[in-house]
């Protein structure tokens, strides 16, 4: 099989000459000769990945994206607050300032519901169309939509203001969901056995950047209007639009970078392994069938009619060429939809927690006595000051924890840092739920303590591993799908965190149901580290021998 046919294939050596040479004269079965020698060709793209310019590259495209993801989803936490002050300023009691629940719900759960749906349609579309081709759709409608989010407004008739940022942030969250399974094919493609999984967290990390950049920007364009928002608390929408449409300046300054992305060559190499192995069963069976129709007519002859299948079924029997499996087929197979269970189930898990606790990081910094007085403060002076709580809740164990993960996972692999993360969160939250009034009570800084240590464990743990581990553990004809469905499961269970469990923090009273909250977190934390077993060790093998890729031929 040949592969120059493209600009970017793979080039073959003297050294792969001759290992073709060898390949041929194995005494091995027609069928499984060339899966050999594609093997083989996979060892070399291995053997010869480097660091250069064009991996550099590919991996500041890569890392800006989830910085700008990051910044999207969790830059609504300041503009919900923000929003309260502008539409609600001259509500009565305690409605003043706050937006009210349902559409509270509404605008954060808006993202991850197109997310859910964007990793699942853009995944799939990242195998059968091409992994740069669908990265680079994705970013131009993140672009789009992120401005038209800027520019949402109440009709005259119909929706409000709500309601219309809650339509073009779905929008939004389906090219974000894009960048999950795409991001991480991409980079676990091109990346050597070495440093495959230092790189893909590396890449994730930039999360937490962006996780920080929001607040950053609200402080910023908050004290750019701070005196005209003190006069005026109306001033605050050229706020929330400015900062949300921020958003779009990281993607479209990698935009270009993405349209000239070239897919991996061993994207390249599979998919016309694929399409090989499917044609050549399509033209053994033209011809039989040719055969097939030559018999019937000498049959006639001699009045000896056979059963018209009779031919073409023997034929097949005796020689039956080797065809790529289905998605279907590989994982009607439990040894392979266990992996996918133990993705999803793991990823889920973990999202219920974790968008739970930072879609709603104003409770905890209200818990701990940052935030200020929502009704006497200037607005300007709260929303600065709840700012930089998230900076600090972020700084102190997120950003952390994703950069440990990044420079430990290549010696302590992915599974034990996913089982050590979810046994960790799992103590952190009956402890942090069954003591939480308590522990409020006699000692903030030792909620802090705590709270920082339940964010560290999140990103040195199953924050990052949910995403490393589907980029490396399915074939790569599936991978990004499978990938998407995995991350599509994470994301629902951040839709039923914040449109679900987050709905209860308030019975009994402001926040009085958290401890709650904390110890259903704690049994999801649980469930995580069981299925984590279901999950196999991929850290120092290829992508091939991770899948074993002859289990995907039939």
């Amino acid at each position: 099989m040949s592969f120059h046919n493209s600009s970017s294939a793979v080039d073959i050596t003297e050294v792969e000459k001759r290992r073709m040479s060898d390949v041929r004269g194995l005494d091995i079965d027609e069928r499984d000769r060339d899966l050999l020698q594609r093997q083989r060709e996979l060892e070399d793209l291995d053997d010869s990945t480097k660091l250069n310019w064009e991996m550099i590259k590919k991996l500041t495209v890569c890392g800006v994206a989830f910085l700008n993801d990051a910044y999207d989803m969790f830059a609504i936490n300041i503009v919900a607050m923000i929003l309260g002050f502008v539409y609600y300023h001259d509500a009565e009691g305690a409605d003043q300032n706050t937006v009210p629940k349902k559409w509270d719900t509404l605008i954060k759960i808006a993202v991850q519901i197109g997310c859910l749906l964007g990793q699942l349609v853009l995944g799939r579309l990242g195998d059968k169309v091409g992994r740069t081709t669908i990265y680079s759709a994705s970013l131009m409608i993140a672009i789009i939509t992120t401005i038209a989010s800027a520019f949402s407004s109440s009709m005259v008739k119909g929706f409000n203001v709500f309601i219309v940022l809650f339509i073009w942030r779905v929008l939004l969250g389906f090219g974000i969901g894009g960048d999950y399974p795409l991001t991480a094919t991409i980079v676990s493609e091109y990346a050597s056995p070495k440093n495959r999984g230092k790189l893909m967290s590396a890449v994730f990390a930039c999360q937490g950047f962006g996780n920080v950049l929001a607040p950053i920007v609200g402080i910023i364009v908050t004290a750019c209007f701070r005196s005209s928002i003190d006069n005026d608390v109306r001033n605050l929408d050229y706020v929330w639009r400015i900062i949300i449409g921020l958003g779009c300046i990281p993607g479209v300054a990698t935009l270009y970078w993405r349209l000239t992305m070239e897919d991996s060559k061993r994207f390249q190499l599979e998919s016309a392994k694929a399409a090989a192995a499917n044609a050549d069963e399509d033209m053994q069976r033209e011809k039989l069938l040719a055969k097939q129709h030559f018999a019937e007519d000498n049959a006639q002859e001699d009045g000896l009619l056979e059963s018209p299948n009779t031919v073409l079924n023997v034929a097949l029997a005796d020689d039956k060429p080797r065809r790529a499996k289905t998605f279907g087929q590989y994982f009607s197979e439990w040894r392979h939809l266990k992996v996918l269970l133990g993705t999803s189930i793991a990823w889920f898990a973990l999202d219920v927690a974790f968008y739970g606790i930072n879609l709603n990081s104003a409770v905890v910094i209200d818990a701990i006595g940052f935030a200020g007085d929502l009704y006497q403060d200037k607005p300007s002076h709260f929303i600065i000051r709840n700012c930089l709580g998230n900076i600090i809740i972020n700084i102190l164990g997120s950003v952390p924890g994703y950069w440990i993960t990044v420079f430990t996972i290549e010696r302590l692999g992915r599974k034990t840092i996913q089982l050590m993360g979810f046994a960790m969160l799992t103590i952190l939250y009956i402890v942090l739920g069954f003591a939480y009034h308590k522990i409020l009570d006699k000692s903030v800084a030792g909620f802090i303590v705590l709270f920082t240590l339940a964010q560290l464990f999140q990103n040195f743990g199953p924050n990052v591993t949910t995403f490393v581990i589907p980029g490396e553990v399915f074939p790569t004809r599936f991978r990004s799908t499978a990938h998407g469905i995995s991350a599509a499961a994470g994301k629902l269970g951040a839709i039923v965190a914040q449109g679900g469990f987050m709905q209860l923090k308030d019975r009994g009273g402001k926040n009085q149901f958290i401890d709650h909250l904390l110890e259903i977190f704690a049994l999801f934390m649980l469930i995580g580290f069981f299925v984590t077993f279901w999950i196999p060790e991929s850290k120092g093998k290829t992508l091939e021998e991770i899948c074993d890729e002859s289990e995907e031929y039939y």
